[in-house]
């Protein structure tokens, strides 16, 4: 471990410099980084990093999506709940079923519990690569919301197809009353024992003595402790990391501190953009352990099955996403649904293509015992199923990830106004905020107004008039009065967020609520 510590430092910074290099070019740094551990690979003498799969579910899986659920809209996702509900569930099993019968029926010696277990595998999209590839084209915000929520529950459903997968073919058997039991039990008592941690984790935060540095620690124990818990009361972690993170990153503004806010928001896209780039790079140079245990198999044969499986799963995905219009179509006749206008064709087409494979399928391969059994015979077909994931991986992100943005481009689907220009929403939100801040400043503080200087400045600032702020000392009658007009206006922008009147971007809300956390903490720092 110690002897090739340089050489894990070297790969830091190449990562580092990989990104650079993609943002230059314009492409999305994951298909650059499994390049880039492809190429490192064949480099003779250099050590060979073997994956441990509880590496990856244990390390790098709880705090990126930890990091997602802290950063995805609650709105968005609960507005777009029934179609990222179809994708991450449905959609899953329905592609887990077409590979298992399409594996049977075409690759020798794969039996349909194979084809099961090799379908939970390679069935759930990778939200990094997509989102990566999102930020450099202008995308509908109803399309990259319903990416984000799908890919935040994706993999707790395709990983409870490959547990159960792995019973059926370790014992021979397949038992659906106690698999239905289990199912429900690992949505459920993921969901319960994330809700249950986040709570008293919040609690935590609101009744100890804790400061900025302490409070971002515990953000980053937290989906550690909602996974592990989850998993040893064998439901699901992904789940409970998940819904713990949603319920945490929701009430944010009433448990955090301002500096907490702002300190754990740059560790954290500190943190998540290291272990993204680690988790992409290793995927790479995995790839000598991937090929040298493929036996009689031969490589063109192995690599013509990871095509046939990847077809397979462009194929279906972009079928469902028809077949998820259709059903809105109809469904709309019955029901209240997001949005009861016809996407096109456009839309479908796009919304299937995002289906890069990433690391949690690399990690769920990896993690196929040798044995059946301790002293029993070599697990069957598991070289073949690690190196058509492989397949799967590099060929999705590859091929669709270097196309989607071309795609997305020519397409040129039209805007589906869910929400205000942002130059208009943001114009808007300047206005109203400003009249509202007026006016708490006159009803609650009126009589400091006359006598403070500073307030007499914010007052006019607010009117639109530009000066430039003066060094003045503040006395701390005047900095509670102050600070109670940021807590207004920070009142006032969460409302706003969930007013059904408006249509105002969550991200642009955000973004108020950063500049607001932003000005407290100058507040304080003027003595």
């Amino acid at each position: 471990m110690l002897e090739n510590f340089p050489y894990y430092l070297s790969l830091i910074i190449a990562i580092v410099f990989i990104i650079m290099i993609a943002n230059k070019i314009r492409v999305a740094y994951p298909v650059l980084l499994v390049v880039a551990g492809l190429l490192i690979s064949f480099i003779p003498n250099v050590p060979v990093i073997r994956i441990d799969p509880e590496l990856i579910f244990i390390i790098f899986l709880p705090p990126l999506l930890y990091e997602a659920a802290w950063a995805i809209s609650w709105k968005e996702l609960w507005k777009w709940r029934r179609i990222i509900g179809s994708f991450a569930f449905v959609v899953v099993f329905l592609t887990a079923t077409t590979v298992a019968f399409v594996a049977n029926h075409f690759i020798p010696g794969f039996s349909l519990a194979l084809g099961f277990l090799l379908g939970g595998i390679v069935s759930p999209p990778d939200a990094v690569s997509a989102g990566a590839i999102l930020k450099f084209v202008k995308v509908q915000k109803r399309l990259s919301s319903i990416l984000e929520g799908e890919s935040l529950l994706n993999d707790a459903s395709s990983l409870i197809i490959f547990r159960f997968a792995m019973i059926a073919v370790a014992t021979g058997q397949f038992i659906w009353q106690d698999a239905v039991f289990s199912f429900s039990w690992m949505l459920i008592g993921g969901v319960g024992i994330g809700l249950i941690i986040g709570w008293l984790f919040m609690k935590g935060h609101k009744l100890l003595p804790t400061d900025a540095n302490m409070d971002t620690i515990l953000t980053i124990v937290a989906p550690y402790l909602m996974y592990i818990a989850a998993e040893e009361a064998h439901s699901s972690g992904v789940l409970a990391v998940v819904s713990g993170g949603l319920l945490l990153s929701n009430n944010r503004h009433s448990f955090l501190s301002t500096s907490s806010r702002l300190r754990g928001l740059n560790v954290w896209e500190s943190l998540s953009f290291v272990l993204n780039g680690l988790v992409f790079i290793l995927i790479g140079l995995d790839l000598p352990e991937i090929t040298s245990g493929l036996g009689e198999v031969s490589i063109y044969a192995a690599v013509g099955y990871g095509l046939l499986v990847t077809a397979v799963l462009i194929v279906v995905r972009i079928l469902s996403a028809y077949g998820a219009v259709v059903v809105t179509l109809i469904a709309r006749n019955f029901f209240t649904v997001a949005d009861n206008r016809s996407p096109g064709f456009k839309a479908p087409i796009l919304l299937g293509w995002t289906g890069m494979r990433g690391v949690v399928s690399l990690a769920a391969a990896l993690s196929i015992p040798v044995k059946l059994y301790p002293d029993g015979p070599d697990f069957p077909q598991r070289n073949l199923i690690l190196f058509i994931t492989f397949i799967v991986i590099l060929t999705t992100l590859l091929v669709q990830g270097l196309t989607l943005p071309y795609l997305i481009r020519k397409m040129e689907i039209p805007s589906y106004n869910d929400h205000l220009p942002e130059d208009e929403a943001e114009e808007l939100i300047r206005r109203e905020m400003a009249k509202m801040t007026l006016e708490h400043l006159k009803k609650n503080h009126s009589g400091l107004l006359e006598k403070s200087i500073f307030l007499q400045q914010i007052h006019e600032k607010w009117r639109g008039k530009v000066e430039k702020e003066s060094d003045i000392k503040l006395s701390s009658e005047i900095k509670e009065a102050y600070l109670d007009i940021l807590n207004a206006q920070r009142a006032w922008l969460i409302e706003q967020n969930y007013d059904k009147k408006q249509h105002f971007d969550e991200d642009l809300i955000r973004r108020h609520l950063v500049k607001i956390d932003l000005e407290e903490e100058r507040l304080s720092l003027i003595h």
